[in-house]
């Protein structure tokens, strides 16, 4: 049996960045022919596509894990690795993503739309492209970066015109049959409909979308029973057509205490859709009321009965036997003009301006403070020092070195010196945390070195180990410290 799912969470992760390679030219003449190293493979992103053969959720509720393919790593000879795959992820046409926080990140309307769910991680460089007039044979090549990776939720709402709202048993499946080509399952007993359907309506020159929304009960804005599970697929509905039985032999229920408790679930719920889609909440659409079952002779005097006290509301009455099709042909006329006038009322905006806005001067694209953990440390916060340091290969000198330089020219190490950090207190950059020392400023002329190896890393581990030693003997008193100068 299929099932229908219209909410679930997906977890999506998009590929990760290739390495980029380290290499050196050689042929016969040519021992060190310069680098050659070519760079990594961006990752594969995870992109959403709205799909007019998609209809439901399902596929993510059974398989909520997506990942992009990874970049290839870099090659010798300048050969630059592959990109990863991009996932392409079928969703319905009215998806709405949201985080997990709830807020609205995209709305998916319109076969073909598309929303980048997790961009890929950024191959890194090869040592090609690391070459300059200081370092003429980089030793070293950049990490690829990490995929983006979030936790979303996905909504579907049904992209309708008119949305049958009624109490289970109202007949509202049995309209929507006759009245579109649709054939949704029939039978006499409460919530028979346990998923929306939808049927096209064509009413001479005019087609609209009806949308018949499971039984509804006192409470659903709350969450009781089907309500908050299918109160969402009104969101985007032009018009509301209450299905009344006007047959119904429970106790304590007539069509007028119907109608009421209806629309008091109506005004309570709060869709989230609203602001952005222009339409406003849902005790603000257009309402038409629909007496349905006349062909039974007490359900025909009921609705004569009460068809004035409705109509005093200002709303349009129909009465309607969906089972002899009585009244249908004036009903379908009305409800598309109410269509029509609503969307000339409210048609849909133009996609929103991207704004550009540019970066301060004096904007350094980082910030400097306090670690609350360690005491005398700091906290370096901004994208592109966390960035640097993920793609740094901390085994090799040279690539520690080349970060050194990227940090000193950004001015992180004067903004540390400005802050009053000493040397070897702990600075936390990202998921690193480092014992600092000032380094020789960028940009300076590199001596020639080994490849893979940077002197002033040298010459700090040098003076490191000097210090601990030092330390080590003033702990087993073998210096008096205070005969230091």
């Amino acid at each position: 049996m299929a099932k229908f799912v219209d909410r679930v969470v997906l977890h999506v992760t998009a590929g990760r960045g290739g390495n980029g390679c380290s290499s050196i030219h050689r042929e016969k003449f040519k021992p060190l022919g310069g680098p050659d190293g070519g760079n990594g493979g961006s990752g594969g992103s995870v992109i959403l596509v709205v799909d007019d053969q998609v209809h439901t959720l399902l596929d993510f509720h059974f398989h909520p894990h997506a990942k992009g393919g990874n970049g290839k790593q870099g090659a010798g000879s300048n050969r630059d690795g592959a990109k990863g795959e991009d996932l392409v992820l079928k969703v319905p046409d009215g998806t709405v993503v949201l985080d997990q926080n709830g807020e609205v990140l995209a709305d998916l309307v319109g076969v073909g739309t598309t929303f980048a769910a997790a961009a890929g991680g950024r191959g890194g460089l090869g040592n090609a492209q690391l070459a300059s007039k200081s370092r003429k044979a980089p030793g070293f090549a950049l990490l690829g970066e990490e995929g983006e990776e979030r936790d979303l939720v996905l909504e579907l709402k049904s992209v309708a015109d008119v949305g049958l709202v009624g109490f289970p048993s109202a007949g509202k499946s049995s309209l929507v049959s006759v009245l579109s080509a649709a054939k949704p399952k029939i039978a006499d007993y409460p919530f028979t409909t346990l998923t929306p359907n939808l049927g096209v309506v064509s009413a001479g020159d005019s087609t609209f979308v009806v949308a018949d929304v499971p039984g509804l009960i006192p409470g659903a804005s709350q969450g009781k029973g089907l309500g908050l599970e299918f109160l969402r697929h009104l969101e985007r509905c032009a018009v509301l057509a209450h299905v009344v039985d006007c047959a119904t032999l429970e106790p304590g229920r007539d069509p007028i205490s119907d109608i009421d408790a209806l629309e008091k679930e109506l005004a309570e719920y709060e869709p989230a859709l609203a602001a952005d889609s222009g339409l406003g909440d849902l005790a603000d659409r257009p309402r038409i009321v629909i007496l349905n079952k006349i062909d039974i002779p007490d359900a025909a005097d009921m609705a004569a009965f009460i068809k004035a006290e409705i109509a005093q509301r200002g709303w349009p009455v129909y009465e309607i036997s969906a089972v002899s099709r009585e009244g249908l042909r004036p009903l379908t006329f009305a409800l598309a003009a109410m269509v029509k006038e609503f969307r000339e009322a409210h048609p849909k905006s133009a996609p929103a301006r991207q704004i550009i806005r540019p970066v301060a001067i004096d904007d350094s694209g980082f910030t400097v403070e306090s670690d609350p953990d360690i005491d005398g440390g700091f906290i370096i916060r901004g994208i592109r020092p966390e960035r640097w340091v993920k793609q740094t290969d901390f085994e090799n000198d040279e690539a520690v070195g080349y970060l050194a330089d990227r940090l000193a020219r950004l001015g992180v190490e004067d903004k540390l010196q400005k802050l009053g950090a000493e040397p070897g207190c702990a600075v936390t950059i990202g998921d690193m945390t480092f014992d600092w020392e000032p380094m020789i400023g960028a940009g300076v002329d590199m001596p020639m070195t080994g490849r893979g190896t940077d002197l002033r890393m040298e010459q700090t581990d040098r003076v490191g180990a000097a210090e601990r030693k030092l330390a080590s003997r003033i702990r087993r008193g073998l210096v008096d410290p205070d005969e230091l100068d």
